[in-house]
């Protein structure tokens, strides 16, 4: 960016002092504006760095509000850092934030998702590894200097506050206290980094595998300290120590098959310019002390690092990416998990959206398509959202859920096989604390082989109930058939519940056309409901081998055209055929089983080529023109994807811009 950098600091603790004395000794930066919770703060703040009176705000939001100001630092207390970034990036404003980017993994992905969509910089504020001492250390590594990296040692540990404080923003649970995200996330990704770039990455490694022992308080529940193992491809092994209640040694030491490598002042170098140093022990010869002189800031480099990739959104190598943002998060989300700490904010009985409230999915409609289902009375998004990741960690789960209501996704799928029940009672209690019953199309499936029978259906709805704590649901599904059973049993049943309001519309998952039609035209005999909707397989790729077993498919010609004639919709599952019209395919390809066994075929590969095909003349991806072709066809079609990571939700719903002609439909399928 040529010029400055107009700069706004959210929060007015002693981190704040530390980067506005460093933004006065930046290339690139200039203080304009603070934000502080009080008035009295922000003009104490403001005297001391002369910042204009117009930029000294009594709130984060007047801060943010503020038309003069380009990039944002937030240094708050951890919790709020989510929250406060995600705003930024919806007001316009550039951001680099405090580590770290929130308390779990599933909140920085909220974060990053924000930036990404609101097309802003962002990057987390490692300040080391934008240092030229972080660079001199890559270079050496790269050279083989030590030769081949075995053991890494990372420490950083100190004791404070003392006595104990229970209210201390290091301590207190409720601020996000304990040592391993206020100091433990700088071995991680120290460790991290230096395993990535002795694999020959210019990217950081992750673990295969951890291993962590530690003290945790037993009133704040906040780590105290504890010590990690780490082992990374390659047969890299990392031992990282942190804490926040015992002073230990803060270096970092490398241990390589030819020598040696140990950096003093790792984590904060020549934070006011000057000389800091490697020392090089190259196994039997005379230790090397290697200057790294700098006349710049450590801060004030952080900032110059925003303002040289500000254009690009996000930091190069060795800064911190967004992907390198989410690695670390998951590394110190299973730290801390390995140690039993657990904040109360992030519990499911506590947890709440990351932007902190939960947007009406109405005001994002634009984003969405909607279709009808016969017997809801709610428009229904043509995407669903499984439920079964709600077996996946609670606050992940809930954090992809309220990303994908926000994007206009209004159904969402569950079952009671998913988890032994753990999905239907996270979905209830996802629904129950966000306040969005009446929003939300709850797709619930049940009587399962081998309880596939009307009593077996009783039962097991029932404890989906129970578990979901909801009086209805909206479309229920008998998750396998059982020809044993005349289809009049099941269809008396469920007319049963749907006169007693408890169930809206249903139908059947892994179904036969012909037990539909026969269900259907019981119904019409007997002047009651029948099926609205089935849950079998449609994709572009036709199931080969059952995914699981008793899977149905109607992705072949024969099928559709029934469909289109009796206009019974079709939620698929699988509608992208689990990555096949990804790079993950190939007649080369056989890593993936389940996609050699389920997928792979000569017809297939030919439907690939031409969604191929297709996917260049309309400038999007293969995978984007399966998604269409399922959204495409003339009978209600509904997709369903299961999501594990904001960004695969993201990912999905830019197929939503691709439509298909009824020749495109029949052409890339083959049809004949």
């Amino acid at each position: 960016m040529a010029g400055t950098l107009n700069w706004g600091i959210i929060g007015t603790g002693n981190i704040a002092h530390a980067f506005a004395g460093g933004l006065a000794h930046c290339k690139t930066g200039k203080l304009v504006a603070v934000g502080s919770r009080t008035q009295e703060s922000a003009e104490k703040f403001g005297k001391e760095f002369n910042i204009p009176q117009a930029g000294r705000h009594g709130s984060y939001e007047a801060l943010l509000a503020d038309a003069n100001v380009q990039a944002v630092y937030i240094c708050t207390p951890h919790p709020l850092h989510p929250r406060w970034a995600i705003r930024a990036a919806a007001a316009g404003k550039h951001v680099l934030c405090e580590k770290p980017m929130g308390l779990n993994h599933a909140q920085a992905m909220a974060v990053i998702d924000a930036a990404r969509e609101h097309g802003v910089f962002l990057m987390e504020a490692f300040m080391y590894r934008c240092h030229p001492q972080t660079a001199k250390l890559i270079e050496l590594i790269q050279n083989k200097t030590i030769g081949d990296v075995r053991v890494i040692q990372a420490t950083f540990s100190f004791h404070w506050p003392r006595p104990y404080d229970v209210n201390h923003r290091l301590t207190a649970n409720e601020l996000g206290g304990g040592g391993i995200l206020d100091v433990g996330c700088y071995p991680v990704s120290m460790s991290r980094l230096i395993a990535g770039v002795a694999l020959g990455q210019n990217a950081p490694a992750e673990p295969v595998a951890f291993k962590a022992v530690g003290k945790v308080h037993p009133q704040t529940q906040t780590d105290e300290y504890t010590v990690a193992v780490a082992e990374f491809p390659g047969g890299i092994v990392a031992q990282l120590s942190t804490g926040v209640q015992c002073n230990q040694e803060n270096v970092v030491r490398i241990f390589g098959t030819e020598g040696s490598i140990l950096m003093p002042s790792p984590w904060i170098p020549s934070k006011e310019g000057g000389q800091t140093e490697i020392i090089v022990n190259p196994g039997g010869k005379d230790e090397r002390r290697i200057a790294i002189e700098t006349p710049d800031w450590l801060y004030g480099l952080e900032a110059d690092t925003v303002a040289k990739f500000v254009d690009q959104r996000q930091a190069s190598f060795p800064a911190m990416s967004w992907n390198d943002t989410l690695g670390n998060m998951k590394v110190l989300d299973e730290w801390r998990q390995q140690i039993g700490q657990e904040y109360a904010a992030e519990t499911p009985a506590v947890s709440a959206p990351v932007r902190g409230e939960m947007p009406r999915y109405a005001a994002r409609m634009d984003k969405m398509i909607y279709g009808t289902i016969a017997g809801i009375d709610k428009a229904v998004s043509r995407i669903a959202v499984g439920g079964d990741i709600g077996c996946m960690i609670p606050r992940e789960a809930m954090a992809i859920w309220d990303d994908a209501f926000e994007r206009g996704i209004n159904m969402i799928d569950t079952a009671h096989i998913y988890g032994g029940g753990k999905s239907d009672s996270m979905v209830g209690h996802w629904v129950r604390t966000r306040g969005i019953r009446k929003d939300i199309v709850v797709l619930a499936k049940g009587a399962h082989t081998p309880n596939c029978t009307p009593a077996g259906f009783v039962k097991q709805f029932h404890e989906s109930l129970e578990s979901l704590r909801m009086d209805y649901v909206d479309l229920y599904m008998l998750h396998r058939d059982n020809l044993d059973v005349p289809v009049g049993e099941f269809i008396d049943v469920l007319n049963e519940y749907v006169r007693a309001g408890r169930i809206r519309a249903f139908g059947g998952s892994n179904w036969s056309i012909p037990r539909i039609e026969a269900a259907n035209t019981y119904a019409a005999k007997h002047g009651k409901q029948g099926f609205a909707a089935v849950s079998n397989n449609l994709s572009l790729a036709h199931m080969v081998d059952p995914v699981w077993a008793g899977c149905v498919h109607c992705s072949d010609q024969t099928s559709r055209a029934w469909h289109a004639k009796s206009q019974v919709a079709v939620v698929s599952w699988s509608s992208q055929a689990r990555g096949f019209f990804t790079d993950r395919s190939g007649v080369d390809k056989k890593d993936d089983a389940e996609l050699v066994r389920c997928w792979y075929s000569e017809d297939n590969f030919q439907r690939k080529a031409r969604a191929m095909e297709l996917a260049k003349k309309k400038g999007c991806e293969p995978i984007n023109i399966a998604a269409a072709f399922v959204l495409s066809q003339p009978f209600p079609t509904f997709a369903l994807i299961g999501p594990r990571q904001i960004s695969e939700t993201r990912s999905s719903l830019s197929s939503l811009a691709v439509t298909l002609t009824a020749e495109e439909v029949r052409w890339v399928a083959g049809d004949r």
